[in-house]
């Protein structure tokens, strides 16, 4: 609700989700806009009322630089503070009243095109709330929030604890906390109001009405204020021609018409938005304000109601990760129970399926099948047996990775709407890479009412000269069927595990994981205990070794043989080689209890990275560095760092003899999943005895001719299965080594978060 659209486009075909917002060619008039270029900050850019603040006109004014073109004082903190703005995001400069004695808030950023802009803000009259105000007015109100937010029992009631902290900051009619579902569907769960505005608690809106790069720059631009539907857009002025100016991070930045007329057909002349952003920046839903009339707030409401969406946001991720946390613990119990079970029997059904209320209880479903080579179990409620195959064939064609959810299979299975009453949600996991086994859970249909505000299979109106938004907010009821309940991520990771329970743990040691279900604190204590044993009683004595011995070669050395020299060199290589084979040990048991921290990045910067590293290994050699374009993945960049480092590392080790050595990284996208490589034309390996490559201490070459202590491709493998990947290698004994490694795309199977 309350979109952000750009200037509508001239082809009446072009949707509202393609419009570029982030430069729309005009502000608000509610302020001036002023942009500078070079060291010399000279005007390249100028919003066409600016000579308001200005001491010449715009066009005597492009070109030269703030202190000679403002008509106000003092410019010397503005010189400097536009000079230091950092990559993203605003920094306030204070009060700047110009000659006239118009007073402005003067507000800087960098904009994505490099651009140093001002924008100086007129300051809103009265003094209600939202009107100007210095933080320590606004302090007591975030602190009341703060405060009231920490004895909030739910995401609803810290919801509205939101809410009403920002009406009373900003003094709006109406303020909404609207979370974003899956499908960027967005549901109004709270709301603070006075009456003026009718009540849209509970309704839930279609995702077209918030488009994709809208939603993008809510994520890079938390703050949002239009302060009248009804204003006449400022153009910008440029000094020459050229791009327009990216306004992504701009507070003046203007809307569309469309976006106007929306705001007109929902009766709200004035809003203003708020970001709630999860941890990793991405949008988990808005602080949505409106006002029955025009309305101002100033830049110190909107920041201090942008902390109180932060320490909302905060919370929430904490209550989630609690919620998370005491599930799986609940759930890891259910997963060592079916793991004993098929230790015990050796069949995989029979063991799933001993007590079957475990197998459903895992995922919460109404019924379960296991489909091996051998056939066919069923338990609960679920479909005939021949759907079932229907359906498992169905998965393999498709190729949907290890696991597969949907609380709407009608929509992807053609015929799946004769199993709405068994099997309208649907969770699956492979189990082999070769035959068809899956086991599968099946949720019924939930038939329920959802209130939309207006009639979602309309979002927008099309006509010849340019595009209208949706006219109507009426109350619109819908009956949905063929849904079930949605999977909950712990469900999800639960069927997760147990699938690389089955496939990546011999069973024969199931009932020990099982044992470490019901012991996993006490054996946490027991690890991280051994882990300051080793890394304080064992590493230490190492260093004294090395550095007696060098003590004793320095000051003894005179009086002892060639042969006792030749001893002492013994001992401190021998002694520091168990030392970098401790911090191996460490960094290896440690690599299966770190947490994950995915994001979105571009791998090949940390391939760049990795490569200036690893330069000084590389001294006077020449190699030719071969790397291909990549695209953006999601993955915890710390663990790839040390996925590339080793493979770079062996790579450049393995071609010492090579003039050139020739390194290649490269990568293929599929369906589900991106392939990576790393090639090199190095010593390479015997494929017969490929097996024991990610073996921990496991060799292929003498440690005479190449150093290392045989554990960093055990760290890779380890990592990169923690990801959901897999890892292989080809290789001809002198002729070269490819190391090949996949990671799930984002959409296809998201990575391990614990």
């Amino acid at each position: 609700m309350s979109p952000d659209h750009a200037l509508p486009s001239t082809d009446p075909t072009v949707g509202c989700d393609r419009e570029p917002i982030h430069i729309p060619g005009s502000i608000q008039p509610h302020g001036h806009l002023l942009a500078f270029a070079g060291v010399d900050l000279g005007l390249m850019h100028a919003s066409a009322a600016a000579e308001a603040v200005l001491s010449t006109s715009i066009a005597t004014a492009f070109g030269q630089p703030i202190e000679r073109i403002l008509a106000g004082r003092p410019t010397e903190a503005l010189r400097d503070g536009l000079g230091r703005l950092p990559a993203t995001g605003p920094m306030q400069f204070g009060r700047f009243r110009t000659a006239s004695g118009a007073a402005f808030q003067a507000i800087g950023h960098r904009s994505p095109d490099g651009r140093a802009v001002l924008e100086l803000e007129a300051e809103a009259e009265g003094d209600g709330p939202g009107a100007e105000a210095t933080l320590e007015a606004l302090y007591p109100g975030v602190r009341d929030a703060f405060a009231r937010l920490g004895r909030a029992a739910s995401v609803e009631l810290l919801a509205t604890t939101v809410a009403a902290a920002v009406r009373q900051i900003t003094g709006f009619d109406r303020v909404l906390v609207y979370r974003f579902e899956p499908n960027w569907d967005g549901t109004v769960i709270a709301e603070d109001g006075n009456g003026r505005l009718p009540s849209y608690l509970g309704l839930r809106f279609p995702a077209s009405d918030i488009p994709a790069q809208a939603r993008h720059l809510y994520e890079v631009n938390p703050q949002r204020l239009i302060a009248d539907a009804d204003y006449v857009p400022v153009p910008i002025r440029s000094a020459q021609l050229g791009p327009p100016l990216d306004l992504t991070f701009a507070s003046l930045r203007s809307v569309s018409p469309v976006h106007l007329e929306y705001m007109r057909n929902m009766g709200t002349p004035a809003s203003m938005s708020v970001s709630i952003l999860r941890g990793d920046g991405r949008l988990w839903g808005l602080v949505s304000c409106h006002h029955a009339a025009p309305r101002r707030v100033s830049f110190a409401a909107r920041n201090a109601c942008d902390l109180v969406a932060q320490m909302f946001a905060v919370r929430v991720a904490a209550r989630e990760e609690m919620a998370q946390a005491e599930a799986r613990a609940r759930l890891k119990g259910l997963e060592g129970r079916l793991l004993a079970r098929m230790t015990a029997v050796g069949r995989l059904e029979d063991g799933l399926l001993a007590v079957p209320q475990n197998l459903l209880d895992l995922t919460g479903a109404a019924g379960a099948a296991v489909l091996t080579e051998g056939g066919c179990a069923l338990a609960g409620y679920t479909p005939s047996e021949a759907e079932v195959r229907r359906i498992a064939a169905w998965l393999q064609e498709r190729g949907v990775g290890e696991v597969f959810e949907t609380s709407f299979l009608a929509s992807l299975l053609p015929g799946a709407e004769a199993l709405a009453d068994t099997a309208s949600g649907l969770l699956a996991v492979s189990v082999s890479r070769i035959h068809p086994s899956f086991v599968l859970w099946f949720r019924p249909e939930v038939v329920r009412t959802v209130s939309w505000g207006g009639d979602p299979r309309k979002p927008a109106e099309a006509a010849p000269d340019r595009l209208h938004p949706r006219r109507s907010f009426a109350v619109w009821a819908e009956t949905v069927k063929q849904r079930s309940l949605p999977w909950g991520a712990a469900e999800i990771a639960a069927a997760r595990d147990l699938r690389s329970a089955i496939v990546g743990v011999v069973l024969r040691t199931a009932e020990e994981r099982a044992a470490l279900t019901g012991r996993l604190e006490q054996v946490n204590r027991e690890l991280a205990a051994f882990s300051y044993s080793v890394s304080h009683d064992l590493r230490a004595p190492f260093r004294h070794i090395v550095g007696f011995a060098e003590l004793l070669r320095e000051r003894e050395g005179e009086k002892l043989s060639d042969r006792g020299r030749r001893y002492i060199d013994t001992i401190a290589q021998a002694a520091e080689t168990a030392g970098r084979l401790v911090d191996a040990l460490l960094n290896f048991s440690q690599m299966g209890r770190t947490a994950l921290v995915p994001i979105e990045f571009d791998p090949a910067v940390l391939v760049a990275e990795v490569r200036q590293a690893l330069e000084p290994e590389q001294a006077d050699r020449h190699i030719d560095w071969r790397i291909a374009p990549m695209p953006a993945i999601w993955a915890d960049p710390a663990m790839l760092r040390q996925v590339f480092q080793n493979l770079l590392s062996n790579a450049m080790k393995y071609t010492r003899d090579r003039d050139p050595a020739v390194i290649e990284v490269g990568c293929a996208t599929g369906e589900a999943e991106i392939e990576f490589h790393v090639r090199d034309n190095g010593a390479g390996f015997d494929m017969a005895y490929v097996h024991k490559l990610f073996g921990v201490f496991q060799r292929l070459h003498r440690a005479e001719e190449f150093e290392g202590v045989g554990i960093g491709l055990a760290n890779v493998q380890r990592i990169v299965e923690r990801h959901g990947g897999r890892i292989w290698a080809e290789g001809r004994l002198g002729e070269g080594a490819v190391f090949h490694f996949t990671l799930p795309r984002r959409g296809a199977s998201a990575a391990e978060t614990t």
